[in-house]
């Protein structure tokens, strides 16, 4: 793809959030809840470059980690509720917070990925001096 045809930074992250094709924006990047397609159905752009990690995992668990924690410091000193309101109010919103973005922050890091023409790194051979 030349650079004239590339998706801008803004173009590659919405096709990131809405779980489309990194190239395209139009085939499905996921066949199941995580797992990537084989290739995309549209413009056959194959996915084997792909590589996200642990990546979405990470960033969701940091953000979900502090918005629940913040929240139960707050009930926690305002109200004193016994521990078993605290399970009953935070194991959803754990659930909530980490299952429900990570398909979309995984797709987002993917169409990042291409966006950039990120690759793993290699090192340089050079000669000795």
């Amino acid at each position: 793809m030349s650079d004239e045809n590339l998706p801008t930074v803004f173009e590659s992250a919405m096709r990131g959030i809405a779980c489309k094709c990194p190239r395209c924006g139009k085939g499905k990047l996921f066949s199941g809840f995580i797992d990537l397609r084989p290739s995309c159905e549209a413009c056959g752009l194959d996915y084997a470059f792909i590589d996200a990690g642990d990546g979405p995992a990470i960033f969701i668990i940091m953000i979900a980690g502090a918005i629940v924690v913040a929240c139960a410091l707050i009930v926690e000193v305002k109200y004193q509720p016994p521990f078993w309101v605290h399970a009953v109010l935070w194991l959803p919103l754990i659930l909530a917070t980490t299952l429900l973005p990570m398909r979309s922050m995984k797709a987002l890091l993917i169409a990042l990925q291409y966006h950039h023409k990120a690759a793993e790194g290699r090192l340089i051979d050079s000669e000795p001096k």
